[in-house]
């Protein structure tokens, strides 16, 4: 694999990360692409991860980046009241790797963690897992083509978003 097509591919999901971390949504919705999958599969009863988002429960899934952008909107509009008051996070990204590439399209594992804060109840949680990213190029860019979250630690306090993993 060449050095430069590993430093783009953990550049873009650095700028995700980043852009969820200060809400900014419509350059954060401007990383995936139209037809862009979005999936927090759910742990099943023998311990591992669902692994069909049609047929298996899902923590968050939206099969393309219309879900996404209806979700930004309620976020914006403060018709989710989930996500009002909005917390702060943190995303860390480490061990960015490829794993794969198929036709010019690159697969990315890497590691993350978010750390969130409460500000109304004063109160620090962390989320932490993996990422699988498929990206594809765009011109000289790259775009998302679909993300899948694994989440290790899956018990959650309260409602989970799109900015908590």
């Amino acid at each position: 694999m060449e050095p430069e097509l590993l430093t783009r591919c953990a550049n873009l999901l650095y700028q995700e990360a980043a852009y969820l971390d200060e809400r900014r949504w419509a350059e954060w919705l401007a990383l995936y692409t139209e037809d862009a999958e979005f999936w927090l599969p759910a742990w099943d009863e023998d311990g591992g991860p669902t692994d069909d988002p049609q047929t298996q429960l899902s923590l968050i899934y939206y099969k393309n980046r219309a879900g996404l952008e209806d979700r930004i909107w309620r976020i914006q509009s403060g018709l989710s009241p989930a996500s009002s008051p909005q917390i702060r996070t943190c995303h860390l990204i480490t061990n960015v790797r490829i794993t794969d590439v198929v036709n010019d399209h690159p697969h990315v594992s890497s590691h993350w963690q978010v750390q969130i804060y409460r500000p109304e109840k004063q109160q620090a949680s962390a989320y932490f897992g993996f990422y699988e990213h498929v990206l594809r190029p765009y011109g000289e860019n790259l775009r998302i083509a679909s993300k899948k979250i694994t989440l290790l630690n899956d018990v959650v306090e309260s409602a989970l978003d799109i900015y908590h993993v």
